[in-house]
């Protein structure tokens, strides 16, 4: 009994102390600026990396989500004979919930495991450990850029997942349903709220956008340097990452309805 009191002590005392080391590595690392640290460049190359290369899962998964909202949508609908608001349910489903929710965990699993792995392997091969004798701040020039690329990149790529998706509702309610297309658009442009739909889905994605690459940089930097470790740190990203946006949407979503 006493040595399971002792293991679930020394599990929180860990887990305090990693949030410790997380915020302080956060803090350290969103400011620019210090001895060596990376350019306007290097966060151009970053966004190129986390975020243009997610765009093909992006689009293609956006696509099809929507698809199948429109087709299950269709057939809820039509039973209580409200099909023409078929375009409002795909439209604000994606636009305050599943765009800013999905793009955010397919970030996480493509990029953010790819950005645990990379700066691991940096360290593990001492490479961070090199620009520190160099008198190089290894946050300002490794981490610095790679979190505000994904701070940039989610919200950007949550919107795209949303209009894909609703191209993709209208191409099985129009093209393939035979639904009216003016019905689709009419109704969705008439009830669509740019702040309260557009916006608060934004703010979601950009707190998810926070969240995941500020865990991704983290396990990376914080793994320990072996092949083992960088695997465990890649996992602990995406599961971590896909709790966290899970756990932050109810909040975001009861905070944004006035529910607490």
């Amino acid at each position: 009994m006493l040595k399971y009191v002792r293991d679930l002590g020394k599990t929180g005392v860990e887990s305090i102390q990693s949030i410790g080391r997380a915020g302080m590595l956060f803090g350290q690392s969103v400011t620019w600026g210090g001895p060596g640290s990376a350019g306007f460049l290097d966060l151009i190359k970053q966004i190129h990396s986390v975020g243009v290369r997610s765009l093909s899962i992006i689009i293609v998964a956006g696509f099809f989500v929507g698809m199948v909202l429109a087709l299950q949508g269709y057939n809820i609908l039509i039973k209580f004979g409200s099909v023409s608001a078929l375009g409002t349910m795909v439209s604000l489903t994606l636009l305050r919930e599943l765009g800013p929710v999905l793009a955010a965990l397919l970030f996480a699993g493509r990029a953010g495991s790819a950005l645990t792995a990379e700066i691991g392997l940096m360290k593990a091969t001492e490479q961070l450990s090199a620009m520190e004798m160099m008198g190089v701040d290894p946050l300002k020039r490794v981490i610095t850029p790679r979190l505000w690329a994904g701070m940039i990149s989610v919200p950007i790529l949550a919107l795209l997942f949303s209009t894909v998706g609703i191209w993709g509702g209208a191409f099985v309610a129009v093209d393939m349903l035979g639904l009216y297309d003016g019905a689709y658009w009419s109704n969705m442009a008439n009830t669509v709220e740019f702040y309260d739909d557009v916006v608060q889905g934004l703010i979601k994605a950009a707190v998810f956008g926070v969240v995941v690459t500020w865990i991704a940089v983290y396990q990376g930097y914080d793994a320990a340097p072996t092949s083992e470790g960088i695997g465990k740190a890649t996992t602990q990203t995406v599961v971590i990452s896909s709790l966290a946006i899970l756990g932050l949407d109810f909040i975001l979503t009861a905070v944004m309805l006035g529910g607490v």
